[in-house]
């Protein structure tokens, strides 16, 4: 327990991370301080901002340095603790990860998480997690769904899409999801129960819009940008909502992001365009969990995770979020879960 293994950023990648980019390394932990707490990762969170943190584009965070340890969401059992509000067994969020074996964190930087009647750990990575909470907001506080209104979530069978397509289906909306490929389709159709769902892969994503949402488009969560958004976008009806979670189409590239090319639209329609980060909305975070918490206990909300063994795996499973290679929630899992305490 001497020694922390931490993936840091050597140097910022060109397209897609490729090997080089970023290196494992040992490096001694430190002694604690008083007030500080030593967290043993279990979970890693790996998600499409991380492709943004790694590089030197206007952001909503400082990129990470050349040098530094990628840094990351994560769940932790604190293995050791200087501060008398932790104890070793805690099983902790860390507001400030790393991807790495070890976190040290001060006390007022940590929060420690509920057991909720046997719901998977993994949860808290995923549908109580930062990737529900986004959901919750993004939808709940900006989209606003209304009964009978026309929903449409682009990346729909993604950790965020999922929970945001299933909250809009709670309030009363037809739903339509887009996703790649016939078993992610299948499972908004059959395991979600959305109203549709459009295989961007498969078929043209316009006229499958013009099939399935005759009427237009009244919500617009948007996850991917580039085409998919354009197409949903031109179909959006007067007084629109568009809760602009994510661009993902566009992050392995250099360069401005292209939008919409009819921007009057949003004039013409009176349309609400708003880009959001989960961070923006943490002063309000017990509003989210109240909302989500009895949503799981209830089991009304369906999730997937897509857990990759060993931190060693972290780098090279990164690029599957961009190559829809994963099905659900991404984590990398770096030590076993604690024993359930007695």
């Amino acid at each position: 327990m001497s020694v922390n293994r931490q993936w840091v950023l050597r140097r910022r990648p060109q397209g897609a991370v490729a090997r080089g980019d970023l290196e494992l390394v040992e490096r001694p932990l430190p002694a604690l301080a008083d007030g500080e707490v030593l967290c043993r990762t279990v979970y890693l969170s790996l998600d499409p901002t991380h492709r943004i943190w790694m590089s030197e584009r206007d952001q909503y965070m400082p990129p990470v340095e050349i040098g530094q340890p990628m840094r990351g969401g994560v769940i932790a059992v604190v293995e050791d603790s200087r501060s008398a509000a932790f104890r070793p067994g805690d099983i902790v969020r860390p507001h400030a990860g790393a991807w790495a074996d070890y976190t040290v964190a001060p006390e007022n930087m940590l929060r420690r998480l509920e057991n909720l009647d046997g719901a998977p750990l993994t949860a808290w990575m995923s549908v109580l997690g930062n990737t529900g909470v986004t959901a919750w907001f993004g939808m709940m506080d900006i989209g606003q769904p209304k009964p009978g209104e026309i929903v449409v979530v682009s990346a729909a069978a993604g950790a965020v899409g999922s929970v945001a397509a299933q909250l809009a289906k709670l309030q009363g909306a037809r739903v339509v999801g887009i996703a790649g490929g016939p078993a992610k389709c299948a499972w908004l159709r059959d395991g979600l129960k959305l109203d549709g769902a459009i295989d961007y892969r498969n078929e043209d994503v316009g006229a499958a819009l013009d099939r399935l949402c005759p009427d237009g488009v009244d919500v617009n969560f948007e996850n991917v940008g580039g085409a998919i958004m354009e197409a949903v976008f031109s179909r959006m009806n007067s007084f629109g909502r568009m809760p602009l979670c994510g661009l993902i189409s566009a992050y392995n590239q250099d360069g401005p992001v292209p939008g919409p090319s009819d921007f009057s639209r949003i004039l013409m329609r009176r349309l609400t365009v708003k880009g959001f980060i989960v961070l923006d909305y943490f002063p309000r975070l017990r509003e989210a969990m109240d909302g989500l918490i009895p949503l799981v206990r209830e089991g009304r909300l369906k999730w997937k995770t897509h857990v990759v063994p060993g931190l060693e795996n972290a780098a090279d499973s990164l690029n599957l979020l961009f190559s829809g290679g994963n099905d659900g929630k991404l984590l990398v899992q770096v030590s076993p879960e604690p024993q359930a305490k007695t």
